[in-house]
């Protein structure tokens, strides 16, 4: 069931516990939330067989990893892969910025794993890559001497195109990418997807589920009652005109789902997990019961006729 990620000797579940939400409110973040609840989420992830769990340092400017951390001390069992990010950072003010100077990514990494309370990262990655190739090369290097050091265990990048990546690639081999990939963001599956699979790079798709547009309990009139902490409310894809088409795919995965005694959001996840490329999916959750509403994507795989079905949806202009 597990699945090596890449060429590294991480074996991972096909679902992973994504924290951005649970990093509370920042600039980029979902609005408040109860840490509480989150540890409880983490361990339901953990207790229904999942075993890693994606942050990054920018997630609530700190509060994810720390979250993360408690989740983990508290947790009796055997101990997830965790793996975080570099490349954003903030000010005294919580603006958020960018840079993959060496400093910089050295003092971050060095932050995290003083926030995680670990000797050791599963797997780092750069979280952004720099508009100027130079310091994305000099952030990769510095990524690839902290994992000779024994500070990382793996290296990994997040939202790259294949010309960064093959670049990166010649540097220090990429364990893994990490990018969006879903039914209404499907810009992957040109490039990226299939380098990856071509030079054995391990691929966790973030925002299988669009943040919770795709997982059946987002209504119009949720969206529209969101906090104004939360970036959903500003974003295209939860707006006219894009919200209607989005809405009438949910139904789609519904129907889908209904046949199976599944959730609109699980069939989503399996349906990222039904491409060849994918190792796993990052599903975020804020609570038990959203991690009780998507852990059947675990499991669940769509036959061919149902990949077929949905994969005549050509959401790419929505992307």
């Amino acid at each position: 069931m597990n699945k090596a990620l890449g060429l590294s000797d991480i074996a991972i579940s096909p679902v992973g516990f994504g924290s951005w939400a649970i990093g509370g409110d920042w600039e980029f973040g979902w609005g408040s939330q109860d840490d509480k609840q989150s540890i409880a989420a983490i361990h339901r992830a953990l207790e229904l067989g999942i075993n890693w769990i994606d942050t990054a340092a920018v997630y609530g400017l700190g509060h994810s990893e720390k979250v993360v951390a408690r989740a983990l001390a508290e947790w009796k069992g055997k101990r997830p892969y965790v793996f975080t990010k570099c490349g954003m950072i903030w000010d005294d003010k919580g603006k958020v910025g960018y840079s993959l100077k060496a400093e910089s990514v050295r003092r971050e990494c060095e932050e995290s794993l003083k926030r995680l309370e670990t000797d050791v990262i599963d797997l780092y990655q750069i979280h952004w890559t720099a508009d100027d190739m130079a310091e994305t090369i000099e952030g990769w290097q510095t990524l690839a001497a902290l994992q000779k050091e024994g500070k990382v265990r793996a290296i990994g990048v997040c939202n790259a195109t294949v010309a960064e990546m093959k670049a990166l690639h010649e540097i220090a081999p990429i364990t893994s990418l990490q990018p969006p990939y879903s039914l209404i963001r499907r810009d992957v599956e040109k490039e990226q997807l299939p380098w990856c699979q071509r030079e054995h790079v391990g691929v966790i798709v973030y925002s299988p589920m669009e943040s919770g547009l795709l997982s059946g309990t987002m209504t119009r009139e949720r969206i529209a009652s969101l906090p104004s902490g939360d970036w959903r409310k500003r974003n295209e894809r939860f707006q006219e005109p894009q919200l209607s088409r989005h809405l009438q795919i949910v139904e789609r995965l519904r129907n889908i789902g209904a046949q199976h005694g599944r959730s609109p959001a699980e069939v989503a996840i399996a349906w990222t997990l039904g491409n060849i490329a994918v190792t796993g999916a990052i599903v975020g959750a804020r609570t038990p019961k959203q991690v009780e509403g998507v852990i059947g994507a675990l499991e669940f795989r769509l036959n061919p006729a149902e990949m077929q079905e949905l994969e005549s949806i050509n959401a790419s202009k929505s992307s």
